[in-house]
């Protein structure tokens, strides 16, 4: 049976532009474009490397709302807003996705709000639990 659930943030923000921070479909986690905005203050550091631990942080809260980790990301994709800032946060990158290494894509776009300089979405899939029939 396919269940799918919501996981939200809290924030304002997901309800206004009707989005779930995740979904959970099945074995299946999806989180959205995540940026490195600290939840509980809704404030943003100015530093790239520190949006991007941050949009890490908040991206572990929702995987671990959905029953995962950082290790059962499948499917990467970092956006951001300069080339430039490819080199600083590839390494960053790497200390949370070096055992995992999912699938990634890295894309040069323009953020909705000038502040973001980074936003990552993931997709996750939920470990398999033993069927309690054959255990």
């Amino acid at each position: 049976m396919v269940t799918r659930r919501l996981i939200s943030s809290g924030s304002t923000f997901e309800a206004l532009a009707g989005y779930s921070r995740a979904v959970v479909d099945g074995n299946d986690v999806f989180v959205s474009g995540t940026t490195g905005f600290d939840y509980t203050t809704m404030t943003i550091s100015s530093d790239p490397v520190e949006q991007t631990r941050q949009c890490m942080r908040n991206i572990e809260q929702a995987l671990q709302a959905a029953g995962c980790t950082l290790d059962d990301v499948v499917r990467v994709r970092y956006l951001i807003t300069e080339a430039a800032l490819f080199e600083t946060l590839a390494p960053v990158f790497g200390e949370y996705f070096g055992r995992a290494r999912p699938a990634a894509t890295a894309m040069v776009v323009g953020l909705v709000d000038p502040r973001i300089k980074v936003e990552i979405e993931v997709t996750a899939r939920r470990p398999r639990q033993p069927d309690p029939e054959f255990a």
